[in-house]
């Protein structure tokens, strides 16, 4: 199985990690070779004034006539090649060693140096080679005066000695480089083994297990886990949720549309026009009550379903309240109950969906008309701003509902009683205020309900 999300994983902590580290070994080695040049250099510059001191000396004793074993040594075999010498007296003229010598292309032949000694590379027999001149006072054989010495070694046998160092420090970079790699990746490797696990623990899984991730992992994704968990178990619920409402939806429907289909096949078999009038009638009336019923449902899963934002607009209470009591007032005045509206003055304004706010205190109003009972005389709605937003309620004074059977209202097709209505009403308003943000509670047993929706000012946040 392919994980490319652990592989890209993997290749950059690898990447995060060795970078600095090639780099810095890069550096190292640039900085290495550096001083293996300079080392180089002092080893044989300093390899080139012994063996001249040791020719001075023996220059010195014998009058340039015989060199010590001591001193053939160094020629034959400093710092791993063959040197080169020549010795001239204070008036030019030849004493020992080979002929002619290299020439410094600035000083020439018989110009000092300040120091006394001189260290010059140049081409020597179309080679490269580094030189010492050498300048002593001294007397040889009665002659008295300045000597020049002069020493040299082809370059070859330095650069060799310095690319065997480059290649020894090159060699040890590589091998504590390839080390670290070696160490880093075993370390990348054990340490995104939990979440290779988890991978492999999350993909056996079947399309229906949404049970909680069990399983210990690093600290650095419980937060994650948590997360996941906290999403399957929302999954979880958002499916037992449709899954209700398809069976209560077809249990509720299943009685008016069974009832529709009666009527039609009595106006169909109706003996005359008038009779077909009447049933008629009472066909349209039980298909306005399956349509708002279904109406109903699909409003309450859109809210409940919680996939959309809302769209939130400023609303003039008022106008909203107004036109909520101007759709019942026909059959409210028809039963004799007054419709009022207690709004301060001015009239608040409230950031919230103009569609389902309406749709919850249409809801509202809807239910105090149906199950308020034949003592029904009032319905009020009233607003209070409060310190964290606004507060409606909608009164009656009808039958009320115990506080006992609050939950059993609260739920769906949930009624005190058995009656006409959805059983809706209560619930999709809970479930608009609470995608507001806010809470709804019920109030008062006999002599009245209250239903009391608290907006709060600003939207409540939700997690991502």
């Amino acid at each position: 199985m392919t994980r490319p999300t652990l592989r890209s994983l993997r290749a950059r902590l690898m990447l995060i990690i060795l970078l600095p580290l090639v780099t810095l070994g890069a550096a190292i080695g640039l900085w290495q070779i550096e001083q293996s040049r300079q080392t180089a250099k002092e080893v044989f510059d300093r390899s080139l004034l012994t063996t001249a001191l040791a020719i001075v000396g023996d220059v010195a004793r014998s009058g340039g006539d015989a060199l010590s074993l001591g001193t053939r040594d160094l020629l034959s075999n400093t710092s791993g090649g063959p040197v080169f010498y020549h010795v001239y007296a204070p008036d030019g003229v030849y004493v020992t060693g080979f002929t002619p010598p290299p020439v410094t292309p600035i000083r020439g032949l018989n110009a000092a140096p300040p120091e006394g000694v001189e260290f010059f590379d140049v081409t020597y027999n179309r080679r490269p080679v580094r030189a010492l001149r050498l300048y002593d006072v001294a007397t040889l054989d009665g002659i008295s005066g300045t000597y020049t010495y002069t020493v040299w070694q082809e370059l070859a046998v330095r650069d060799a000695f310095l690319a065997e160092l480059i290649r020894g420090t090159v060699l040890i970079l590589v091998v504590i480089l390839g080390t670290l790699a070696l160490v880093v990746w075993f370390g990348v490797v054990v340490g995104l083994r939990p979440l290779v696990d988890l991978e492999d623990a999350v993909s056996r899984r079947g399309l229906d297990d949404l049970s909680p991730i069990q399983r210990p992992v690093p600290a650095e994704v419980q937060g994650l886990v948590r997360r996941l968990n906290t999403l399957f178990g929302q999954v979880t619920q958002a499916m037992e949720t449709q899954r209700t409402l398809i069976s209560n939806a077809a249990h509720q429907l299943r009685n008016p549309i069974a009832g529709i289909l009666a009527m039609a096949e009595a106006v169909r078999s109706a003996p005359d026009g008038d009779a077909a009038r009447a049933r008629a009638d009472d066909l349209v009336r039980s298909a306005r009550h399956a349509s708002d019923l279904a109406n109903r449902l699909l409003t309450l899963e859109r809210v409940q379903s919680d996939t959309a934002p809302l769209e939130r607009s400023p609303i003039a209470l008022a106008e909203m309240v107004e036109g909520i009591l101007d759709l019942h007032r026909d059959e409210a005045e028809g039963r004799g109950v007054a419709l009022v509206a207690d709004l301060p003055h001015p009239a608040p304004t409230l950031n919230a969906d103009r569609m389902l706010l309406r749709e919850a205190l249409t809801n509202l109003v809807d239910n105090a008309l149906v199950h308020g009972g034949p003592d029904l005389t009032r319905i009020e709605i009233a607003a209070t701003p409060t310190e964290a937003g606004l507060r409606i309620e909608v009164r009656d004074d009808g039958r009320g509902i115990p506080p006992e059977q609050h939950a059993t209202v609260l739920a769906r097709f949930g009624q005190a009683e058995p009656g006409p209505g959805s059983g809706l009403g209560l619930s999709i308003a809970e479930a608009v205020v609470d995608r507001h943000g806010g809470s709804l509670t019920l109030a008062g047993a006999t002599g009245g309900l209250s239903v009391t929706l608290d907006l709060p000012r600003a939207p409540r946040r939700r997690m991502a």
